[in-house]
């Protein structure tokens, strides 16, 4: 390990110098560096090149990352600038998944803290006006409606930067790393179809269809009539617009609407919900699969689409970054709660597949994207809001690579009789 300095370190330089010899003397490979406001840094040897350097701006922002040790903490210090990463950011997550790692005796937990008391607060705190603030009972309607608008409050075009040209806002399917986002995302879409079996002239939902990109294309290659519903007004408008662009008002639209007011839309062949079901909530999750189910047909199929998560995987103990400025009220549940509820609501489990390492690339393909496009997204969202994003992209792909988090396509049968009318294979899906 080296340490340098241009000029004599001041006080708050050397207590971070000791804290961070204290955070990390376990860390190990020790890939990254720290660079502090006055520019002492710590870590790697100037002669190697680290993964990324921790930029710490100011001599209370130790403070503020480290003291509460939770995660909405060390992501507030990143969104409003008391740190900044150089290099690799999804890599800087190791930090986390080390801190969550440590067993800390609770005299070493006291001798932390006592350290980073020492650092000043360093000005106002954050009054975290960026965050969401739902009101109201977990999971109402009025209440998921508040937090998908807090989530799509921002301008579509903003997303159009960093999605690909259809504006699929799930993982791509990559048959190889090197497909490009936009051939990833078609793929998926198609598969999606395939495996639903969709023909000519069915009549085809989709539960928070986003700015209509599968609707789209279910009716322009397999000849079915859609509705698409979203919670999100400024999303069925762009939808609702590429319709008309492409003269398919006929065949498909996209409504405001929650799933659980549908009860007068009569009955649908095919059902499909790409992302949505994050929000539903485990003590919504049956009435969810039963409205579900309510809606379809006999010998309908539902395509369920979600990012799920492993019980009691937490990079860091605490409050979630995450509900609190990207996806208020989200919930990511096991597989398992998922297929039992599913089951319980009358489904039967037709397919289950896991698509962990799809994701981690997709979101690969976002941060980059996002990244480049900096400048323009600085038109039409804040700084804050643009790290807030960064951070959430980033932290997504670490914890997909690390198997923290998995996304999961489930094909569910409403069979009659005990009978699904679905072929003895699968082959028709890899054509």
């Amino acid at each position: 390990m080296r340490v340098s300095t241009d000029n004599k370190a001041d006080d708050f330089v050397l207590y971070g110098l000791d804290f961070l010899n204290n955070l990390f003397k376990n860390y190990k490979p020790l890939d990254f560096s720290v660079r502090f406001w006055e520019g002492t840094t710590w870590g790697l040897c100037q002669e190697k090149k680290p993964n990324f350097v921790l930029v710490i701006k100011h001599p209370g922002a130790l403070r503020r990352m480290f003291l509460k040790g939770d995660q909405l903490s060390l992501g507030e210090a990143f969104i409003y600038d008391d740190f900044d990463v150089e290099g690799d950011i999804e890599a800087s997550f190791r930090i986390a998944e080390h801190l969550a790692s440590k067993s800390l005796r609770m005299t070493e937990r006291i001798r932390l803290g006592r350290q980073l008391l020492r650092f000043p607060i360093g000005g106002q705190l954050p009054m975290r006006e960026s965050a969401a603030h739902p009101r109201g009972r977990l999971h109402s309607q009025k209440r998921d409606a508040e937090a998908v608008t807090y989530h799509y409050n921002i301008p579509s075009k903003f997303f159009s930067l960093w999605l690909d040209r259809e504006m699929s806002y799930s993982c791509g399917y990559f048959q190889s790393p090197k497909d490009s986002l936009d051939d990833a995302q078609a793929k998926k879409i198609d598969y999606v179809c395939r495996k639903l079996r969709l023909n000519a002239g069915e009549l085809l939902l989709d539960i928070g269809c986003g700015w209509g990109t599968t609707i789209l294309h279910a009716v322009k290659k397999f000849g079915v009539r859609a509705l698409g519903i979203t919670l999100s007004a400024p999303q069925a408008e762009w939808a609702n617009e590429r319709i008309r662009e492409a003269g398919l008002e006929k065949l498909c639209r996209v409504e405001v609407a929650d799933y659980r007011d549908m009860n007068d839309w009569g009955r649908f062949n095919k059902i499909v919900s790409i992302g949505m079901v994050e929000h539903v909530g485990l003590r919504k999750l049956t009435d969810y699969f039963r409205r579900a189910y309510a809606l379809l047909q006999p010998q309908g199929l539902f395509l369920n689409h979600g990012i799920t998560q492993k019980p009691g995987q937490n990079l860091l103990p605490g409050p979630s970054f995450i509900d609190h400025y990207v996806f208020p009220d989200g919930e990511l549940l096991p597989i398992s709660n998922t297929l039992r509820s599913a089951e319980k609501s009358g489904f039967e489990v037709w397919d289950v597949e896991a698509l962990q390492q799809h994701y981690s690339l997709t979101l690969r393909h976002w941060l980059r994207r996002l990244e480049d496009a900096h400048s323009e997204a600085l038109k039409l969202i804040d700084e804050t809001t643009f790290r807030i994003w960064k951070l959430f992209m980033a932290g997504s792909a670490f914890q997909f690579s690390k198997g923290f988090l998995n996304v999961h396509q489930t094909l569910l049968a409403k069979t009659k009789q005990g009978e699904s009318g679905l072929p003895l294979t699968r082959a028709d899906w890899y054509v």
